[in-house]
């Protein structure tokens, strides 16, 4: 999720999917994929979303009731799925997997004394996306025209790199890092019930006084995906320091301390892998009926769990009366 410390300084406010009509996002899937799987399985039953042979696939109630909020917007969503993952993140990857251990330890726990309520918040808690859940994810968004974008690492990076190049209007993503990479404007809330806010680059840098540069080097100093920060360096504090001492290095002399990799985490924000070999179309013309069965027929998704949300992916193509949804 980034550095959470960043939303202490970043310019964030209300937009309107009604101010959103016609834009198009370029979404972290993996980011936006989780947090539908982790909230379907915490509120739906078990055996609506898996297979006889056990295979969980949540991501398929998730995917058909959240795309709807874009397309009733005419919102056109690009997905970009990570690729490779940078050996920077080993650590937090690691740690990642050591919180999921030990829930899924308070979960067995949880089952032993028959306590559903702390079940269902474990069990959505200890989630992860498997290769079918991307794989079955890919593929039904392919079944209803919305676009995908395979990053060469990072989705966020990808996503960001897209809308500072111009090729999307904005970036989607929960994790705060997106101003890190330099995403111009970022959207957040994107899976939340109501209006989603939007995250302005520029604006955060003219209300700190800093260069994007400087930023990074803020957010490297309070720590990132990628690196551990500064103990006992804040937001505000790392703010006044490197305005005080210009850049990192600086504030490493002034105060005596280092970061490990701090050359390749700065390399990592400012030139991250990233691919402009990628193409998509704004019109999207889905596939219902091969959708429902995909979902329904071929992984057993339960009816009732997905109807509503593909009637509402076909009214909104006919509704709108748009070109680009016709």
């Amino acid at each position: 999720m980034g550095n959470a410390d960043l939303r202490d300084l970043a310019v964030i406010e209300p937009r309107p999917y009604d101010e959103l009509g016609g834009a198009v996002v370029a979404i972290d899937a993996h980011n936006w994929l989780y947090r539908y799987l982790t909230t379907t399985v915490r509120f739906t039953r078990d055996s609506a979303y898996t297979t006889a042979d056990g295979t969980e696939v949540a991501n398929l109630i998730g995917v058909v009731q959240g795309l709807p909020k874009f397309l009733d917007h005419e919102v056109t969503p690009v997905f970009v799925f990570d690729g490779g993952v940078t050996d920077l993140k080993d650590d937090e990857v690691e740690r990642r997997r050591e919180e999921r251990e030990k829930r899924e330890e308070k979960l067995e726990a949880a089952r032993e004394r028959g306590d559903s309520a702390e079940i269902a918040r474990l069990d959505s808690q200890t989630q992860r996306l498997t290769d079918t859940i991307v794989d079955t994810t890919r593929e039904l968004l392919g079944l209803l025209d919305v676009p995908v974008v395979e990053a060469p690492a990072e989705g966020e990076a990808q996503a960001a790199h897209m809308a500072r190049t111009g090729s999307v209007d904005y970036a989607g993503t929960e994790d705060y890092d997106a101003l890190l990479f330099g995403s111009p404007l970022t959207l957040r809330q994107l899976t939340s019930s109501g209006d989603p806010e939007c995250m302005d680059l520029d604006a955060t840098l003219a209300e700190h006084d800093l260069t994007w540069e400087q930023l990074i080097d803020v957010g490297i100093l309070c720590g990132t995906d990628f690196n551990e920060g500064v103990k006992g360096i804040g937001p505000k504090t790392a703010v006044k320091a490197v305005r005080e001492h210009g850049d990192i290095w600086g504030v490493f002399e002034a105060r005596g301390v280092h970061i490990e990799n701090v050359d390749r985490v700065r390399d990592l924000f400012r030139d991250p892998p990233v691919t402009d070999d990628y193409e998509f179309e704004t019109g999207i013309e889905p596939d219902v009926d091969a959708a429902r069965e995909f979902v329904v027929d071929e992984w057993g998704v339960a009816p009732a769990e997905v109807e509503r949300g593909f009637e509402r992916i076909a009214d909104a193509c006919v509704q709108t009366g748009l070109d680009r949804w016709t």
